[in-house]
């Protein structure tokens, strides 16, 4: 990821739209089979600025790793102590150590070995515990947004599933998020950015003014239904596994 995209993250995570309608995503999924006020150990692989650490902790105690050094300064800005900085191609952790693994748009990012990666998270996990995954969907709506934030990949249920399964878990639970809002996001990527060619930077960068809100409850809408049946499509896809 661009150096500079680090502090745009840190400045708009707890009040952009996207960041707070994917919290109640999460949370839906999460809760299908964890209680708040619970005692999990948890690794949020690829923290980032650490945000999403501020609301897992709602469920647990939360260890935070990024290979980014900024990103972690960011996460101690927040008050984050516990964290630890390495690269989930090969975790920095102990075997059996935690009882669920979040991972955020990370596997898809450059660098990324997902077989390794996905294979590391089942070493680190306790029997039974879990993985939750959050990537980008769609390889042909690639666009400005991902270069700036470094995403090599964009998948498919099918993809994750599969990666999965190959890595030693049992899917428990896939789906598309952002469904409602897909359409607006297509036709940026598709057609404005094609005609403008002047977005450098990624989409956090764009303002969205007396919409945030309207966006965040548009997004938000959707978390009981990524977490009961299921989303067909979206700009994104989630995927709860379990270790065997």
């Amino acid at each position: 990821m661009k150096a500079e995209e680090y502090e745009i993250m840190y400045r708009v995570e707890d009040t952009l739209w996207w960041y707070r309608g994917m919290e109640a995503i999460s949370r839906a999924v999460i809760e299908r089979n964890y209680a708040r006020g619970g005692k999990l150990k948890i690794l949020d692989a690829g923290c980032g600025t650490g945000a999403v650490m501020n609301y897992l902790t709602d469920y647990g105690c939360v260890t935070g790793m990024d290979f980014s050094s900024q990103a972690l300064q960011f996460c101690r800005v927040r008050g984050k102590e516990q964290l630890t900085q390495g690269s989930v191609n090969r975790l920095p952790l102990a075997d059996h150590n935690f009882d669920l693994v979040t991972s955020f748009d990370v596997l898809c990012c450059h660098g990324i070995d997902e077989h390794m990666a996905l294979s590391e998270f089942v070493r680190v996990l306790k029997p039974g515990g879990r993985a939750m995954l959050r990537l980008p969907a769609y390889e042909w709506m690639r666009g400005a947004h991902d270069l700036a934030v470094n995403i090599a990949h964009r998948y498919t249920r099918d993809d994750i599933r599969q990666k999965l399964v190959q890595a030693g878990f049992e899917v428990e639970h896939v789906s598309h998020a952002n469904m409602l809002l897909f359409p607006l996001a297509a036709f940026k990527r598709l057609v404005m950015e094609r005609l403008s060619r002047k977005q450098e930077k990624s989409d956090l960068t764009l303002g969205t003014g007396g919409m945030n809100s309207f966006f965040k409850n548009v997004l938000t809408t959707e978390a009981k239904w990524v977490a009961g049946a299921g989303l067909p499509f979206g700009l994104t896809v989630v995927a709860l596994a379990r270790k065997l």
